[in-house]
């Protein structure tokens, strides 16, 4: 039997201070919203993020690195130029709030200077996430 690591589990960890090591948590599979994310298809996905991030450690471009972003506070990347309305907005990105948030990021997140208009489809959202999660995007 597959167990599976939920969103709402993986946040309960991070709201602890607790993070399952990368290779852990890229193992089971991401669920959110009852969709269960899809590394191999999140891949492709992310080819429409890259063009502005990247998963590496310190390494910003149009947008700030998505290196251990499951579980920080929103505007804290060091060296990246934050918005106002995304400093001050008091996130912290849990699977949960990055679902709503690539939906539409300027209505969650309205006076945020990200350019992309989201990502309609839920199932797209959830292997997004999940490649991240499984690449470098959970906080240590």
């Amino acid at each position: 039997m597959k167990s599976f690591l939920s969103a709402a589990a993986l946040s309960a960890l991070l709201a602890l201070g607790l993070a399952p090591m990368q290779g852990a948590a890229a193992a089971e599979p991401m669920v959110i919203d009852g969709l269960t994310g899809n590394v191999e298809d999140g891949a492709k996905v992310y080819r429409r993020c890259s063009a502005c991030h990247v998963i590496e450690s310190g390494v910003n471009r149009v947008g700030p690195s998505l290196y251990g972003i499951i579980g920080r506070q929103a505007g804290t990347v060091e060296g990246f130029r934050y918005s106002k309305a995304n400093a001050d907005s008091g996130v912290t990105w849990t699977p949960e709030v990055m679902f709503e948030y690539l939906e539409n990021p300027r209505a969650y997140m309205p006076g945020n200077r990200m350019a992309f208009p989201g990502l309609k489809n839920p199932q797209q959202r959830v292997d997004v996430i999940a490649y991240i999660a499984a690449n470098g995007g959970l906080a240590q």
